[in-house]
């Protein structure tokens, strides 16, 4: 045995390259009595993706899998217990794979993402799966939630900030060339662009189904997604109210709409990747986490994608693909503004976003990596992309990825 005064020195591993190998979601639908999933639970829409994931890759045996890390924002009822051990079991996945439930709010899923990748990364673990889900229908943003009197009685934050649609209003008040004609547009856009990707095949690869029981109307099967509105206008939604302020600038048509939905996704270290014959369908580069002032949340993307780059010593232009979350409108064209991109520029959410698709909450970060994995198979002339994401009491979260497709001559065509 070693003597206690000539300790042996640790192996300390190398960092490993973290991959994206797979991601899946549920059709998203809309948090209402009447929505998709009204009668069912959020843990078996989480389930639902867990599952897809094992089936996909029958290659990974289940008992390799280090953790499942699972968001939600409110965890409670049907979507509390430690998510990340109870849906694991309930996947089927063997007793010792070990889960944990995480928060970030609208970052959820991103930052289980980003968690398990660094254990990754330091040799901890080797495969994960991470993810969210969020039945707002089942738990409204804030519900029972008890905050601190401290925050107002010593001015930390403003009256409002906890309103996420009031923090949108006041983004249109800081920056008033962010008006409403031009965040009408962006809404429509979304629409139009998730109605082309839904046309063109784009959308359906990355769902799976799930069964539906009603007690009025019995057995269902949910295969697509229930909020987006094909054939918007700006005309249609000139006219609408602004229900955050009066006489504002946020309507529905230029804010995601309450959602329920679950999404989760795979992680390995490319080593064990190619070991398992596990497809890379992405690599991490870096990622960020920023704050801002809780009043204009929006705006945290900025701050993190500054912070993300910078770590991964890259500029925007590098960045061929942008998977921006669209909680409101107003909140991506600042980001926009900030870095010198159009509003219609083509690397900007291909497939449409949040505003058509909706958002629940904790789940979207894995929705928005599923899509931009899907746009490097179609563009190998990219080599970087990046997802991000204003989260909740002003914070912004980025991930910067790289397309192992990626080809130079490609590229300089």
């Amino acid at each position: 045995m070693p003597s206690p005064s000539r300790p042996v020195d640790a192996r300390v591993p190398a960092a490993r390259r973290v991959v994206f190998v797979d991601g899946v979601r549920t059709p998203f639908g809309r948090a209402r009595k009447d929505g998709l999933y009204a009668h069912t639970r959020a843990d078996d829409l989480a389930v639902k993706t867990v599952r897809e994931l094992l089936r996909r890759h029958p290659g990974l045996p289940p008992e390799r899998v280090d953790d499942v890390a699972l968001a939600a924002t409110t965890q409670q009822g049907d979507q509390g217990l430690t998510l990340g051990r109870t849906v694991a079991m309930l996947a089927g996945l063997p007793p010792t794979v070990p889960g944990f439930a995480i928060d970030r709010m609208c970052a959820g899923a991103m930052t289980a993402v980003t968690t398990t990748a660094a254990a990754i990364g330091v040799g901890a673990q080797d495969v994960t799966i991470a993810g969210g889900v969020e039945h707002m229908g089942h738990h409204p943003m804030g519900f029972d939630a008890d905050p601190n009197p401290r925050f107002l009685a010593e001015r930390l934050v403003a009256a409002d900030a906890l309103n996420m649609g009031v923090t949108a209003e006041n983004l249109h008040d800081r920056f008033p060339h962010l008006t409403r004609e031009r965040a009408d547009a962006y809404g429509v856009a979304s629409q139009e662009k998730y109605a082309a990707a839904l046309a063109s095949g784009r959308i359906e690869p990355d769902l799976v189904p799930v069964a539906l029981r009603d007690p009025e109307h019995g057995w269902g099967l949910a295969t697509a997604d229930e909020p987006p509105r094909p054939g918007t206008t700006v005309e249609a939604i000139a006219g609408l109210p602004t229900p955050f302020r009066p006489g504002g600038r946020v309507t529905a048509g230029t804010s995601a709409p309450l959602t329920d939905g679950a999404a989760s996704c795979l992680l390995a270290a490319e080593e064990v990747a190619d070991e398992l014959g596990l497809p890379v369908r992405m690599r991490l580069v870096s990622f960020a986490y920023a704050g801002v002032e809780p009043e204009v949340m929006g705006l945290g993307p900025v701050p993190a994608t500054h912070k993300a780059l910078d770590r991964a010593g890259l500029t925007i232009d590098d960045i061929g693909l942008f998977e921006i979350n669209e909680a409101f409108a107003v909140q991506v064209l600042s980001f926009l503004d900030a870095f010198g991109i159009a509003d219609d520029d083509p690397r900007v959410n291909p497939y449409g976003g949040a505003i058509a698709v909706g958002h629940p909450l904790a789940s979207s970060g894995v929705r928005l990596m599923t899509q931009l994995a899907r746009q490097f198979d179609e563009h190998p002339e990219v080599r970087y992309g990046l997802t991000t994401m204003c989260v909740g009491l002003g914070q912004g979260g980025t991930v910067i990825w790289e397309n192992p497709r990626y080809v130079a001559e490609e590229a300089a065509r």
